[in-house]
């Protein structure tokens, strides 16, 4: 009997990974520093989003997907936050809407008007004031618009209403860090990695953590939801330090369903998923390597299909909405890569290599489209509803009629030289404490010479009023 390897056929064991031109890459781009773990980019079809470096405070760029090239040094930014920016998110159903959070413990919505930023933006739609410590991890809700999770460093997730612009719910019940959110389809469930070596999976509306995993042998670093398959996927590290990858069932995560390890590298692994074609996308913070996997529902589960290589280390990776690819050029997945040392950001394309130029139905099936599903208050309610559905062979050029309404909030102020005296917010960073008080020092040398003027002034009103009292005019 002879010995035969067990091969599976797949549509996309030859995707290939394609570097875009230096004309259509983003170049001369101060990318942060910052060593929190997270992208600090974000795209969608019409801008992207990159988190700058700047003296105080903290800021992102903003410019046209369409405008590529070199960006000049004095492009406007977004730059109202008081502390580093940790991270940014669009609205994956309004284009123009743009959530931060930072330092400063403050979420942050903006709206960036058509055609990009023509100054600096330092004034948001709306201003989101919960959590007691720095804001590391922000996700829109994936079926409505108006719900937005925060994640801070004092161990809570706040749910925030936008349409009434305050929390609705918090999440108490992890002991450390969050380190990642990710949301089911249709947003009724949450999976959270945490430092204290736990994988959860939460109900959100209610708080209750209906699954719970005690990662000893594997530190869950990331973790991502494999869209309608009922299972996890969790990047972390193993007890010999080597970057390993772990499969899980939802409802069951007493142990992983597989373990694989990757290599011994040291950089986070951040994990992709595309529910629509079931590929998985490994790439490592630090290193130029993206590894895909197809997942598949019997065993193996896990099918390596290839690697892209790079020699430029990568700091970040926004990720193109389905809508914004290039189905013509059979490009099912996109990453703009941030190369911190040459300040660039890099669009990497995955191509399924076809010979044919019409549209391919088999790797472009009916996905996740822009409009939401449910209102914010229905899905507070407790209901749940898939995405709306959109082909991408006619539906990605419909345009988008929603619009981001902030709530309008009564506001007493007394404004004094850009200081709001009756704002209860105290400096949350040193920077911030330190600009308050040269502030407040400079209110107070200005106050003193007015006071001074004024005294002036009436001395000499003072004296008119005996010159006249004397006057033989009045005798």
């Amino acid at each position: 009997m002879s010995w035969r390897p067990t091969y599976r056929s797949s549509k996309f064991r030859n995707v290939y990974g394609k570097v875009a031109n230096r004309e259509q890459c983003f170049d001369g781009i101060p990318i942060t520093k910052n060593v929190h773990d997270n992208h600090f980019c974000a795209v969608n079809a019409k801008f992207l989003a990159i988190v700058t470096e700047s003296a105080g405070g903290g800021s992102f760029i903003v410019v046209p997907v369409a405008q590529s090239g070199r960006i000049e040094p004095h492009n406007p930014k977004v730059c109202g936050h008081q502390g580093n920016v940790l991270d940014i998110k669009w609205n994956p159903f309004i284009d123009n809407i743009i959530a931060s959070c930072s330092e400063d413990s403050s979420v942050r919505i903006w709206e960036i008007p058509e055609g990009g930023l023509r100054r600096n933006m330092t004034e948001a739609v709306l201003e989101l004031y919960g959590h007691s410590r720095r804001v590391g991890l922000i996700e829109w809700h994936p079926t409505t618009s108006g719900i937005l999770f925060s994640a801070g460093y004092d161990y809570k997730i706040l749910i925030w209403n936008l349409e009434i612009g305050e929390p609705v719910k918090m999440i108490d019940c992890h002991s450390d860090v969050i380190l990642c959110m990710s949301f089911n389809t249709d947003g009724s469930l949450l999976a959270t990695s945490c430092k204290d070596k736990k994988l959860r999976v939460i109900e959100p509306r209610s708080g209750r953590v209906l699954q719970e995993a005690n990662c000893k042998n594997h530190r869950v670093n990331r973790v991502v939801f494999l869209g309608n398959m009922k299972r996890l996927l969790t990047t972390g590290v193993s007890r010999w330090n080597t970057r390993q990858i772990a499969l899980w069932d939802q409802e069951d995560l007493s142990m992983p369903m597989v373990e694989e390890e990757i290599d011994g590298l040291s950089g986070l692994l951040f994990p992709f998923y595309d529910p629509d074609t079931h590929m998985l996308y490994l790439a490592g913070k630090g290193d130029g390597n993206i590894r895909y996997y197809e997942i598949t529902t019997e065993k193996p589960y896990l099918m390596y299909l290839m690697e892209f290589r790079s020699p430029a280390p990568q700091k970040g990776l926004g990720v193109m909405p389905k809508h914004g690819l290039d189905v013509a050029a059979c490009e099912v997945f996109r990453f703009y890569k941030l190369v911190t040392l040459k300040g660039l950001v890099e669009p990497i394309s995955m191509i399924v290599p076809r010979r044919s130029e019409t549209y391919q139905e088999d790797i472009y099936p009916m996905t996740a489209g822009t409009e939401p599903a449910i209102t914010a208050e229905e899905w507070l309610s407790g209901i749940n509803r898939d995405p709306v559905l959109m082909s991408l062979k006619e539906g990605y050029t419909r345009p988008n009629q929603l619009v981001f309404k902030a709530p309008v909030k009564e506001k007493k102020s007394v404004v004094v030289n850009g200081i709001d005296l009756l704002e209860n917010v105290p400096p949350r960073t040193e920077n911030e404490l330190l600009r308050m008080f040269f502030r407040q020092q400079e209110e107070l040398r200005r106050l003193k010479e007015e006071l001074t003027q004024k005294d002036v002034k009436i001395r000499q009103l003072e004296l008119e009023l005996n010159n006249l009292r004397n006057s033989p005019n009045n005798i």
